[in-house]
């Protein structure tokens, strides 16, 4: 559970920040990349006409659209339209040096990570182009301003009255048991303290 849980903490970073890292680093930050990369980036660029920022929401969008048409046919007939169209456009726009290499690895990968957590798809899109279009502007600083606002927003928000990020500033380690890392079920025989107030032990913990 811990691993999983992991997994799609790290694919949520991926599928929103991608984009707007890449995008920032070739445009405004070249100094934070190694030079062999840098120059390997450069080449696959090179003869594209349309900047970074371009590329990004064009095929983010045109990624999109193949998601969308692949769920509205048929299963089998969708799954198939949908990777074949994908390599088959992709090949194609870098080929005909619309897009660049570089930048079709990046649109799979966010992609492929949003997968990973289909509940917050959604919201993926909607913090992706946000991040994008900070990204476009300010470069690094505009994407950690971005992660910043999340973080505020996340932190405004409440869940039954209970704060969303509740049991990421707690000091008891039972409330921190059941969070980014599980702990086992035996060990966690506390209830958080935002929920069990009056009664903290955990039922059938005198049975186990």
């Amino acid at each position: 559970a811990s691993v999983d849980r992991l997994i799609r903490y790290l694919c949520f970073f991926i599928t929103t920040s991608t984009p707007a890292v890449y995008l920032s680093l070739i445009t405004y930050h070249h100094q934070l990349i190694p030079t062999p990369l840098i120059l390997s980036i450069s080449a696959a660029r090179k003869g594209v006409p349309f900047p970074a920022v371009v590329e990004v929401f064009t095929m983010g969008l045109l990624f999109e659209v193949l998601r969308e048409g692949g769920i509205r046919l048929p299963r089998p007939i969708g799954q198939a339209l949908s990777i074949v169209g994908a390599i088959v456009l992709g090949d194609a726009a870098v080929s005909a040096q619309l897009v660049s290499a570089p930048m079709i690895i990046v649109v799979a990968t966010t992609g492929i990570a949003g997968f990973a957590v289909p509940q917050l798809y959604g919201t993926a899109i909607l913090i992706r182009l946000i991040f994008a279009l900070l990204a476009s502007v300010l470069g690094l600083y505009g994407f950690f301003f971005g992660v910043m606002g999340l973080f505020i927003q996340l932190a405004s928000m409440r869940s039954f009255g209970i704060p969303y990020l509740s049991s990421l500033d707690s000091n008891d380690f039972q409330d921190v048991k059941d969070t980014t890392i599980r702990a086992p079920w035996w060990s966690m025989f506390l209830r958080p303290r935002f929920i069990g107030k009056r009664n903290r032990t955990r039922m059938g913990r005198d049975t186990r």
